[in-house]
C-alpha cells in the first residue's frame, strides 16, 4: 500500500549551468511521470513568444524615398542595406520603450553595428555589418527603435509613421534558442521520475535566465484567470430573462425602427435583422458596417434612442445570454 499516492512528488532540485554569457541550462528535478514535458513544452512556447526584447521598426534615409532607392557613394542598395540593419541588436538604456536615433557618416567608411552605439541605445552585436561608404559619401539617417515582443510585418507598422520613413518588419524576440530534453532520475527505488533540462540560448539583449524567469511570469499571468471566482449561470435566471420586457424589444425586428430606405438596406445587406444586433453593437463596430454613411448611421442611432436603446449599452448578461439562444434557435 506504499505505492498508493494522495498527490504528486513535488520537484524540489533547481540548478542553472551557465554555458557563456547568452547560454544556460536550466534543469529541475524530480517530476512525476509525464509532468516534465507538460511544464517544459508551454515553457519553450512562451519563451519563444513572448519574452520581450527591442528592434528597429523604422528608418528614414536622406535622398532615399523607398526601400528599392540608392544612396551614391554607398555600396549597398537600401534593401540591403536594411537587411544588414535586421542583423543588428538593439538595447534601450534607461529603461526606455522607445527611441529615435539620428546618425551622420562621412565615406570613406565600414559601418559596423558598433558605430551605432550612443548614449540612448546599446549594441549588442557591435561586429554586424552595415554598409560601405567611399571618399565623397554621405549618409545621414533616422532609426526608431521600439520595445515589443514577437515578430511584427512591416504592413502593420507603416500607417503609424510619420512622412519619409519606411517601415521595417520588426523581430523583437531576444530569444534565439529555447530546446528541453527529458532524462529520468531515480527516487528512492524508482527510476521511472523525470528531470527537464531546458537550454536557452539569446541574441544578448537579456540574460538566459531573466529570459526564462519573464516567461514563468507570464505563465502564471495567463493561468491567472482560472484562480478567479467562477460564475455559473442559473437556468432559472436565464428563463426569466427570457421573459423580460428587454428582450422582446431586443428581438423586435428593425422594420419596427421606421428607418429610411437606404439605412434599412444597408443593415439588411449586412444580414442585420434584429434591433439587439444594433444595440449590441460598440459605435465602431455600426460605423463599420459596409456602405453605412454618415447620415444613415446618425439616424439609426436617434431612431434606436427613440426605441428605448443606445448603441454599445450595457446589459445583463442573463439577457445577452438568452438573445443569443433565441437568435440561435
Amino acid at each position: 500500500m506504499n505505492k498508493i499516492k494522495t498527490s504528486p512528488l513535488l520537484p524540489e532540485e533547481f540548478v542553472v549551468e551557465q554555458i557563456s554569457e547568452n547560454e544556460a541550462n536550466i534543469i529541475a528535478f524530480p517530476f512525476e511521470t509525464g509532468y516534465a514535458v507538460s511544464l517544459a513544452h508551454p515553457l519553450r512556447r512562451f519563451l519563444l513568444s513572448s519574452s520581450v526584447g527591442y528592434a528597429p521598426v523604422a528608418i528614414k534615409i536622406e535622398g532615399a524615398k523607398h526601400e528599392f532607392d540608392s544612396v551614391r557613394g554607398m555600396l549597398e542598395d537600401i534593401s540591403d542595406f536594411i537587411i544588414n540593419l535586421k542583423g543588428v541588436r538593439f538595447k534601450l538604456k534607461d529603461d526606455t520603450t522607445s527611441a529615435e536615433i539620428d546618425y551622420s557618416f562621412t565615406g570613406p567608411c565600414v559601418i559596423k553595428g558598433s558605430d551605432l552605439e550612443t548614449d540612448e541605445v546599446e549594441i549588442v552585436t557591435p561586429n554586424a555589418f552595415l554598409a560601405t561608404l567611399n571618399e565623397d559619401a554621405t549618409l545621414n539617417f533616422s532609426i526608431k527603435v521600439y520595445q515589443g515582443i514577437g515578430y511584427v510585418p512591416s504592413e502593420d507598422i507603416r500607417e503609424e509613421l510619420d512622412e519619409g520613413y519606411i517601415a521595417l518588419d520588426a523581430f523583437f524576440t531576444p530569444v534565439r534558442k529555447a530546446t528541453y530534453t527529458i532524462d529520468n532520475v531515480l527516487v528512492e527505488d524508482n527510476p521511472s521520475f523525470e528531470k527537464v533540462v531546458l537550454n536557452i540560448v539569446t541574441d544578448g539583449q537579456i540574460s538566459p535566465l531573466d529570459a526564462f524567469r519573464n516567461a514563468l511570469e507570464v505563465m502564471h499571468a495567463q493561468l491567472r484567470v482560472f484562480s478567479s471566482e467562477i460564475s455559473i449561470k442559473s437556468p432559472a435566471k436565464i428563463e426569466r430573462a427570457e421573459e423580460s420586457p428587454v428582450l422582446k424589444k431586443l428581438t423586435a425586428s428593425v422594420d419596427e425602427l421606421g428607418l429610411s430606405a437606404r439605412s434599412f438596406n444597408c443593415l439588411d445587406r449586412s444580414d442585420i435583422k434584429l434591433i439587439g444586433e444594433i444595440a449590441l453593437m460598440s459605435t465602431n463596430d455600426l460605423k463599420n458596417v459596409k456602405n453605412l454613411g454618415k447620415k444613415s448611421y446618425e439616424e439609426i442611432v436617434e431612431k434606436l434612442n427613440d426605441f428605448g436603446f443606445e448603441v454599445g449599452a450595457d446589459f445583463p448578461d442573463e439577457v445577452i445570454s438568452a438573445f443569443k439562444k433565441k437568435i440561435e434557435a
